[in-house]
């Protein structure tokens, strides 16, 4: 049975959906106002790997990953641009699709945008203030009052006490108490017309936290099985998540939002969390020009979800010498469609690693293993790790095509082929000294040369 750490009961359950056979899944998406960078790209591809093996495991799963596309950042980002809203968050909703489409990140099967649930967020803002949880502030802006919900803090491990004016929460003097946050944002004259929306309580816009509220129980229910994101996330948005919903739904009725809450861990540079405020943060459109897209993917993979990841060129260069002994076990191997034989004694490995809370590391380690047999007994086994691979959306290329790609420095292929013939007329006429050459002079741009009983190949270093 799948196992899942559940954050809400800090440790591993069984995973039994609210109906058999079926699962919903909320993931938050991005805010696209930039780039997304390689933070966003860990936990794009992590729950890429969650609804791919759920579906594996035979669940019937609706996947939605929602967009942010109105919020404090994108209004400041556009008014500095002198574009408008909708021209920003478009032009970086095309430039996330390409980023995740090149890391082979599936799309969800509803992909909601904010802007078009404020009829939902004002609904559930309504059931708030009928239930005390909400007031209207003087200036205008709609809180929700958080010593109301006698369960705040059960998700993050906090109590109110520790939650202290000034350390996580800005102190605002138009609410009742420090820890309140914002639920409805009074329109301010200085921002554009397009962010404001008619209300129960005036023109303005709905507050962060809400818009995920109101596009999960849209497209869920107001109970659904898994809800993820980053661990940045736990607190405080999926913590007000939490409040609202339930809130909404009535403090005694009993009712729970979500049953398993998911978070995977910070991509790190040099041991520090990887952010925009340290200025340390890479993009993905950055290191997608350097390293090729499948071998990111593998990189975020190879560490279970949980755990921190240390991003630097010296563990994506380690990454791409690990696929290419993968991708090396598959030469010749044509590309096929084959299914995996989960009776074969890789494939029950690999599927108790992935039950036991998504363990990649440890999937991983049985594609080695396979590989190891290929190379030594011969392709018997191939389609099986082709076919292992691919429930993690790897191996799925033509093996020499991956082997081949980026490399050669300066050289395209006609100038490496060209080179291989130098050094085959050269083996020719005994002349092995200019052959020796030939190869160090390739090797140097990164070639590496592969002689067998059907010639010459060559693949990059």
């Amino acid at each position: 049975m799948l196992r899942i750490y559940n954050t809400l009961a800090r440790d591993k359950q069984d995973f039994v959906p609210l109906r058999p056979g079926k699962v919903g899944m909320y993931v938050c998406g991005i805010t696209v106002y930039d780039y997304c960078h390689l933070g966003h790209g860990r936990m794009m591809v992590v729950f890429d790997m969650v609804q791919r093996w759920l579906r594996a495991s035979g669940f019937a799963v609706t996947y939605v990953r929602n967009i942010t596309d109105i919020d404090d950042k994108i209004i400041r980002r556009a008014v500095e641009n002198n574009e408008t809203i909708g021209e920003l968050t478009g032009r970086f909703i095309r430039a996330m699709d390409e980023d995740l489409d090149a890391l082979g990140v599936q799309k969800p099967d509803h992909e909601p945008r904010a802007t078009q649930y404020v009829p939902q967020m004002q609904a559930i803002i309504g059931a708030l203030q009928e239930n005390g949880l909400a007031y209207q502030a003087s200036g205008g802006d709609v809180n929700y009052a958080v010593r109301k919900f006698p369960a705040y803090g059960k998700l993050s491990g906090k109590s109110l006490d520790e939650l202290r004016a000034g350390e996580r929460v800005e102190v605002d003097t138009g609410k009742a108490d420090p820890l309140d946050f914002v639920l409805w944002k009074s329109a301010k004259e200085a921002e554009p017309e397009e962010v404001k929306w008619d209300s129960p309580w005036g023109r303005g816009r709905p507050g962060w936290h809400i818009e995920c509220s109101a596009m999960s129980c849209a497209l869920l229910g107001e109970t659904f099985d898994i809800h993820g994101g980053g661990q940045d996330l736990q607190f405080p948005h999926h913590e007000n998540e939490i409040a609202q919903s339930e809130g909404a739904m009535g403090v005694d009725s009993g009712k729970r939002f979500v049953n398993t809450w998911m978070h995977n861990g910070f991509v790190r540079v040099d041991d520090e969390k990887m952010s925009k405020s340290l200025g340390n943060f890479f993009t993905l459109r950055e290191i997608l020009t350097k390293f090729d897209a499948e071998v990111v993917r593998f990189f975020l993979l190879r560490s279970h979800y949980r755990s921190p990841l240390n991003h630097s060129d010296a563990h994506l260069e380690d990454a791409r010498g690990a696929l290419t002994r993968l991708y090396t076990a598959l030469k010749g191997v044509p590309v096929s469609t084959s299914s995996v034989d989960w009776e074969e004694p890789h494939a029950k490995r690999f599927k108790a690693a992935m039950d036991d809370d998504f363990g990649t590391p440890e999937a991983i380690a049985v594609l080695f293993e396979l590989a190891n047999k290929i190379n030594r007994a011969g392709r018997e086994k191939a389609g099986q790790l082709r076919a292992l691979g691919g429930v993690l959306g790897l191996l799925q290329r033509d093996a020499q095509a991956f082997l081949q790609a980026g490399g050669g420095g300066g050289m395209n292929e006609a100038r490496i082929q060209a080179s291989i013939e130098a050094r085959l007329a050269a083996r020719k006429a005994r002349d092995f000294a200019q052959a020796d050459r030939i190869r160090a002079e390739l090797l140097a741009q990164g070639i590496v040369l592969e002689d067998g009983a059907g010639g010459t190949t060559w693949r990059r270093g």
